[in-house]
């Protein structure tokens, strides 16, 4: 009888210790997604688009330019009254506000639905209209390598950070044929078509090869 009684002490201490071994377990598993979801959530974050604001800081020139060109005003296309010959072509109607469309918003504005992107008028005013980071990707990432040593980066390390520096490749994204507007413009070439639509950007002011010959 003593001898079953120790076992059975025997194993509820077993069960015991097993017991907080698993909740260790569980609590260190918990912590683990924790941390990874912290991480994830920060790398989207970087991954994110900047805003045109950014750009300005050291692109003035080149901001002043693209604020009067087409692709800016992008967004006012969308507005009650605006292009409405093209619009009743396309069989839209002129009078609807097509500000909040899901199918227009992507091609008219920057980032939509992407982190840091468009959202609406009232909660992201600078992301309407085809911006920056339209036709150069998100900026978050390359705008920190910018940033590091002073400025000074190599093509490399802007390109491998994401920077798009043939806008060719982003155009077809919305000059296409699924543009119900499309077939009612001129005819439209994307690799012919004289980009940019801004004054040109000296980027060789920021290479190391330039800092060390200027």
């Amino acid at each position: 009888m003593r001898k079953i009684e120790d076992t059975l002490v025997l194993m509820d201490i077993k069960y015991s210790v097993g017991e907080k071994s698993m909740r260790k377990v569980f609590f260190v598993v918990t912590l683990l997604l924790c941390f990874f979801s912290l991480v994830q959530a920060a790398e989207t974050q970087d991954d994110g688009y900047a805003g045109v604001k950014t750009c300005k800081k050291c692109h003035r020139k080149v901001w002043k330019t693209w604020k009067e060109s087409k692709m800016a005003k992008a967004f006012a296309i969308l507005q009650p009254g605006n292009r409405a010959e093209i619009k009743k072509k396309a069989g839209l109607d002129p009078a609807r506000d097509y500000t909040r469309d899901p199918k227009c918003l992507p091609c008219h504005t920057t980032g939509y639905g992407q982190p840091g992107g468009f959202i609406s008028l009232e909660k992201t005013p600078d992301m309407a209209g085809v911006g920056c980071e339209d036709c150069h990707g998100a900026g978050k990432m390359y705008n920190k390598v910018m940033k590091r040593h002073g400025r000074v980066y190599s093509e490399e390390e802007i390109l491998h950070a994401g920077l798009n520096k043939d806008p060719h490749k982003a155009c077809v994204r919305c000059h296409n044929a699924e543009s119900p507007t499309r077939k009612f413009q001129d005819p439209f070439d994307a690799q012919l078509h004289d980009w940019p639509a801004h004054a040109p950007v000296k980027l060789k002011y920021h290479t190391p090869e330039y800092q060390v010959n200027k």
